[in-house]
């Protein structure tokens, strides 16, 4: 008999026949019950809620029932019937039960509720069975969709970009090295350093930061495209907002200018938090009842909300007559912190905000300059609860504005020399943006740690699952 997933009984009720035998495989969330009657609540991944099982002992085998406790798996065949009981609509009597795996009540560490997130941290094998972290990994895989099908309709070629690059695209410095070199006997030159010309790939190498510089690459000949892969950066920072392997979302456009850039950034966030609400509504409202009762709310206000569009220089004289106290000084020049940004959008202008001009300083070398020769084309986008979510920029595209800026900042020509070249052959103006999947998601499942929006979190010390 093929199997009927539970999600089935709750949202496509009316394909199965009431009375009919069904067949559904799962987990054991909970068991209990009598001598004359025992409920199982059974769930299979493909949602929140659990199927209620119905046991009438008097028809099993007594060592059979005893094995199944919480986290055990099994395969019922059954019938299915409308509930009596309240939380449920339909529920399976029992007629065949086959126990397809056993969890030993006093070593299943999910044998009891109210695990705390932190816990669940150090047994992230187990920890996508409960429901907090069955509803975040729907959701992950939701807008992972949702993002290949706004892109798709809107005409973006997906462009796969390396993983392993000779560039730091944003001069951050923090990346993890690629060598096959042995490190108990490291080749060097006559002069004392790393001889690379021993290694793979003949030259220093490291994992992505960005596949910003190719995907321009892309744009350039392809008009629109974008990137949605894994980036790592190497920053010994133990706080709940950095990984050390996260997942970005990168569209590059040509043609396009700041304010084309600012208008697909604000239309492409209230797709993908739209479509969580229209697709995965039980997600959230078992996130929203069971973790931030905000939630929902806060969606909705980002989705009825129009972003404000503010200067930095604007941000910054809005932020030193607030009168609020900031741990981090307010001055010109300064990159903002969380604290400044949740401050302009959740307190001063209560809407989303993106904030455009920033000092050059402050900002990589690939940003247009404007005409002031202080400030550049960027623009940040920020949420509530989250601070920033997508940074991006009008790119240069004049050639000798943009060697100018490589030798201001001492970037060695040998690494981008192509990139300066597609100023070279046929330049034009484009723009893009790069969107951390992990901060997404965050603002979607109202989880304040982002370790706990990933399957495995990497970060120091812990690469353990």
């Amino acid at each position: 008999m093929e199997r009927t997933k539970i999600v089935d009984f709750f949202k496509h009720l009316d394909k199965l026949e009431m009375g009919g035998t069904v067949s559904v495989k799962g987990w054991v969330r909970t068991k209990r019950g009598n001598n004359a009657v025992a409920f199982i609540a059974l769930n299979d991944g493909s949602i929140v809620h659990s199927l209620q099982i119905v046991v009438d002992p008097s028809k099993f085998d007594e060592a059979l029932l005893k094995k199944i406790t919480t986290g055990s798996c099994l395969h019922v065949t059954g019938k299915l019937v409308e509930s009596q009981g309240k939380g449920q609509t339909v529920e399976v009597q029992a007629e065949t039960i086959e126990l397809y795996g056993t969890a030993d009540p006093e070593a299943y560490p999910l044998q009891k509720k109210g695990h705390s997130l932190e816990f669940l941290r150090e047994i992230a094998y187990l920890r996508p069975r409960t429901n907090y972290f069955g509803c975040v990994l729907r959701l992950r895989h939701a807008m992972a969709f949702a993002i290949h099908n706004y892109f798709n309709s809107h005409g973006y070629v997906y462009l796969h970009t390396p993983l392993i690059t000779g560039s730091d695209a944003e001069g951050a410095g923090a990346m993890f090295s690629v060598t096959t070199l042995d490190l108990n006997n490291i080749p060097k030159t006559p002069e004392g350093k790393v001889d690379y010309s021993k290694d793979f790939f003949g030259k220093p190498t490291n994992l992505t930061v960005s596949g910003q510089l190719e995907g321009e690459l892309g744009a350039l000949a392809l008009g629109a495209i974008y990137t949605f892969g894994p980036t790592f950066r190497a920053e010994n920072s133990n706080t709940p907002r950095h990984l050390a392997e996260f997942w970005m979302i990168e569209p590059e456009i040509a043609f396009y200018d700041i304010n084309d850039n600012m208008d697909l950034a604000e239309d492409f966030l209230k797709y993908l938090i739209n479509y969580a609400l229209e697709n995965n509504y039980d997600d959230l409202k078992f996130l929203n009842d069971m973790f931030d009762k905000e939630l929902i709310e806060r969606m909705k206000f980002v989705l009825q909300s129009d972003f404000v569009r503010l200067a930095y220089t604007e941000a910054i004289d809005i932020l030193q007559k607030s009168g609020q106290k900031f741990e981090f000084k307010v001055e010109w020049g300064v990159d903002l912190q969380s604290e400044h940004e949740r401050y302009l959008v959740e307190k001063h202008f209560k809407r989303p905000v993106i904030l455009t001009d920033y000092p050059k300083e402050i900002k990589a070398f690939y940003m247009k300059q404007n005409d002031d020769g202080k400030t550049v084309r960027a623009m940040d986008v920020l949420f509530p609860g989250i601070g920033e979510i997508i940074g991006g920029s009008e790119r240069e595209a004049d050639y000798d504005k943009l060697m100018k800026r490589v030798e201001e900042l001492h970037i060695p020509e040998k690494d981008v020399w192509w990139y300066l070249d597609t100023r070279r052959f046929g330049s034009a103006p484009h723009s893009g943006f790069g969107l951390g999947f992990e901060r997404l998601l965050l603002f979607i499942t109202g989880m304040t740690n982002i370790r706990d929006v990933i399957p495995f979190p990497r970060t120091p010390q812990n690469a353990e699952f």
